[in-house]
């Protein structure tokens, strides 16, 4: 059995001329836990061209989506930016990552902190039933550098509060907080500055970080990955792992390219 399988280009949005998402079919075989990664591509002269990339889809939706960068002299992206609805891209059967609420000790509240296309597995996320059980409060942060950058906020904003079946707890227990370096917004400055100083927990006015009951989820740029890391670790943070929860997890598969 190939280790991929073949699906279609169901829809595609551009966000913005660095930024989009697409849609393709979802083989019925396929099995993922929410925050999971998988490895996608292209075919290029007759070989896989591969790189990980999270699900933004639940698992419980019959399609995938996936959230892009576009690098002009990216070996995927530079391609991959340019599917057209109908053409086939490839998506390994193997699903696998961190980011895994089970990876977590039991807590109140959760916070997902993401930069960039480091959202893309929070969506799942936030749209997991489980996660809903599992912690009285969510807590999504998404930074960028521009505010149209800002995929998934009216989803986030407007439309899944009024989800038929999730609605209810995402509009009692999540709270989204995006936030922009580069142009005036209502959030202004790095998600790791935002924590440090406290701002982020005036504005959404709430506690700072508690190990006791808080835990965390991390996903983004290198630099982020690892700043924050080290903060959660001197505040007596455990990261957790596949084999031992913990207090924080971190997806380190993800990076830019």
């Amino acid at each position: 059995m190939s280790a991929f399988n073949e699906e279609r280009v169901l829809s595609i949005h551009h966000w913005t001329d660095r930024l989009f998402t697409f849609k393709t079919t979802r083989d019925a075989s396929l099995r993922f836990s929410n925050g999971h990664f998988t490895m996608i591509g292209l075919r290029v002269n007759d070989k896989p061209l591969l790189r990980a990339y999270s699900i933004v889809s639940a698992n419980y939706e019959d399609h995938l989506e996936f959230l892009s960068i576009k690098v002009p002299d990216g070996p995927l992206t530079s391609r991959l930016q340019h599917i057209q609805v109908g053409d086939t891209v490839i998506v390994g059967r193997k699903p696998t990552g961190t980011l895994l609420i089970d990876y977590l000790l039991p807590g109140k509240r959760l916070f997902l902190l993401s930069t960039g296309t480091g959202l893309a597995p929070f969506m799942s996320i936030v749209r997991d039933p489980a996660t809903y059980e599992k912690f009285e409060q969510i807590i999504l942060v998404h930074g960028v550098r521009q505010k149209d950058e800002l995929a998934y906020h009216d989803l986030l904003v407007e439309h899944l509060p009024a989800h038929e079946f999730l609605g209810d707890m995402i509009s009692s227990q999540l709270r989204y907080y995006p936030t922009v370096t580069r142009e005036a917004y209502r959030n202004m400055g790095r998600v790791t500055d935002l924590i440090q100083t406290g701002k982020m927990f005036e504005d959404l006015d709430l506690p700072p970080l508690d190990a006791a009951g808080d835990r965390v989820m991390i996903c983004g740029s290198p630099g982020m990955l690892r700043d924050l890391k080290h903060m959660l670790e001197g505040q007596g943070f455990v990261e957790g792992n596949t084999s031992k929860p913990g207090a924080f997890v971190i997806e380190r598969a993800f990076a830019e390219q």
